[in-house]
């Protein structure tokens, strides 16, 4: 036995040798099938940090992850516009840490910050209003001393006027601060969920074809980025059409943006959320030449049917649109520090809207890394 594992011996030389090429060989046949292996989480407090970065060194990378969606929005110490930064921002030097163990990890980190849509969160304006009440696309919908949906003003976010001309000056400069700090090569501009968008009081807005006004408005971000060479995702839900599918006001469209789909820059890669159902929208997406990533949250039987349906889908597409279904990217919609106690039994998972979005993370990574990958590379029609 001895002789077996003595380093200079032929045969375990070429066992190692074999072991290593059939792990390198089974992780590319996998990357192949899921390019995308993701998890989509909110930036830690700082002091949460060393434990966010425990859980990617303990947790993401040996589950294969691949790729972090870091929401950021005001929870960085910006020095282009400190105005818009929290009071529990992370500093340039935190940032760097993240950034250290996702190279280590072999994890691409992609920053988000909500554009358009989101400047506001229940009775609260967001850091961008509040600097600069301005950009409100609905100045005149006051923020209610207690929030409650519905209402009468059909409030649930606010938005930015997206042809205000001054907006695009402020933003963009957050947006390449915090990817030149995470050292990115693509954004996430978040843009779900919009319905404040064409308002008729807006004076620069009334009036206006809402699907183009978002169309001009992920044109207009993409072409920013893209002369860096960056990367533009979004979340899918206003590309889709809400009544037609019957999927609804929230994973789709209710005010016409829907139209967007075929006026918007191919390369944005499509963020595509559901929650409730597995719907399996996927295929629009890729039929319509984007590159699209299937996100699920809290229900594992969901989560599961979404992964089997994007592989299936991959494997039986054509070469044309093959590698447009790029994969799987779990969200969690809780502070990442709740997530992680959760995660680790240190806190109860809040199931008061049904499911367990802990034990959706892990089905989903445990689904994954039992796929076999061989069996999805190739398809023949017989």
């Amino acid at each position: 036995m001895n002789n077996l594992i003595d380093m200079k011996n032929p045969f375990f030389i070429l066992s190692i040798t074999l072991f290593i090429n059939q792990n390198v060989l089974a992780q590319e046949n996998l990357d192949k099938v899921l390019p995308v292996r993701g998890i989509c989480m909110s930036a830690p407090d700082p002091d949460g940090l060393d434990q966010f970065i425990d859980f990617i060194n303990d947790e993401l990378v040996p589950r294969k992850a691949n790729t972090l969606v870091i929401r950021i929005g005001n929870k960085y110490q910006y020095k282009s516009h400190p105005e818009l930064a929290s009071e529990n921002a992370l500093s340039k030097s935190d940032v760097k840490k993240i950034v250290k163990a996702c190279e280590k990890g072999n994890i691409r980190i992609i920053p988000q910050i909500n554009l358009l849509g989101h400047q506001s969160s229940r009775n609260r304006l967001g850091n961008l209003l509040k600097a600069y009440p301005q950009f409100d696309e609905t100045p005149h919908i006051n923020m209610p001393e207690e929030y409650v949906w519905p209402n009468p003003d059909n409030l649930y976010c606010k938005s930015y006027c997206p042809l205000h001309p001054e907006v695009h000056k402020v933003v963009f400069d957050v947006v390449d601060e915090i990817v030149k700090a995470f050292k990115a090569d693509a954004f996430h501009a978040g843009m779900d969920e919009v319905f404040y968008l064409g308002d008729d009081k807006c004076p620069r807005c009334q009036g206006r074809d809402k699907a183009e006004l978002f169309a001009g408005e992920v044109s207009k971000i993409r072409n920013h980025l893209a002369q860096n060479n960056i990367e533009l995702w979004i979340w899918g839900d206003r590309l889709l059409d809400g009544r037609t599918t019957g999927i609804g006001l929230w994973e789709a469209s209710y005010n016409n943006t829907y139209r967007a789909i075929d006026m918007i820059p191919k390369d944005v890669v499509i963020n595509d959320w559901h929650y409730e159902r597995p719907d399996p929208t996927a295929v629009y997406f890729a039929l319509k030449g984007f590159k699209v990533i299937t996100c699920p949250w809290r229900f594992p039987d969901v989560t599961k049917t979404q992964l089997d349906i994007m592989v299936n889908l991959k494997k039986y597409a054509t070469p044309a649109v093959k590698d447009n279904y790029q994969g799987m990217l779990h969200t969690i919609w809780t502070g990442s520090e709740n997530f992680i106690n959760q995660f680790y039994g240190r806190e109860e998972v809040n199931s008061s809207r049904g499911g367990n979005w802990v034990e959706a993370f892990k089905t989903l990574f445990d689904e994954i890394n039992k796929l076999d990958p061989d069996q999805y590379l190739e398809y023949e029609i017989k």
